[in-house]
């Protein structure tokens, strides 16, 4: 994490939080060498996009992609050759449930998480014969930061043509957060 904090997990002599920026290749060898030997590697660095596609600069699916895709790839990289040479490690990559149905106002983030479905697939027969396992998770929807953090790319992101199919995505999408038993999958196309 960018900006590590120390409380979020209870303290323990075999947990170290380090500060890392996967988009930030010498923040990355920095954090691999300060790690030490590294057992299970999990990338769940990520930023959220809500906007659609024509309204989204190139600048800033570039920026998604760079934190989602490119940052799992280069953590992963620099992992790699302590997992071959021990001929062992557990590699756990997540992504989100979006790459499983299409949503809208979602194209440039689920792009970026699946992205990372078909490198973690790719990667595991690679790695089949060092003896290091890979593995996806694919969570749900969870009350995490994502909205919050996914607003600043999110300015202008919504052209005018847009405005009405936006509104009513939004709207269907508080109608799920008020009403838990709806599942994500029902927001409105």
């Amino acid at each position: 994490m960018r900006t590590p904090r120390e409380d979020v997990l209870p303290r323990s002599e075999r947990l170290r939080v380090l500060a890392l920026d996967v988009t930030d290749p010498e923040s990355v060898r920095q954090a691999v060498d300060a790690a030490g030997p590294i057992d299970v590697l999990v990338n769940n660095a990520g930023i959220g996009l809500l906007s659609v596609f024509e309204g989204t600069s190139m600048e800033t699916a570039r920026e998604v992609f760079q934190t989602n895709t490119f940052g799992t790839m280069a953590v992963t990289q620099a992992v790699l050759p302590q997992f071959r040479q021990g001929k062992a490690g557990v590699i756990v990559n997540v992504t989100s449930s979006v790459t499983l149905k299409p949503f809208p106002l979602l194209s440039v983030y689920t792009a970026s998480k699946a992205a990372i479905t078909a490198f973690t697939e790719s990667l595991a027969l690679e790695l089949q014969q060092f003896n290091v396992r890979v593995s996806l998770v694919i969570p749900g929807r969870a009350p995490t930061r994502f909205g919050e953090n996914a607003k600043t790319r999110m300015q202008g992101g919504i052209p005018e043509a847009y405005a009405g199919f936006a509104q009513s995505v939004f709207a269907g999408m508080a109608q799920s957060v008020q009403r838990p038993e709806v599942d994500d999958h029902q927001w409105p196309l």
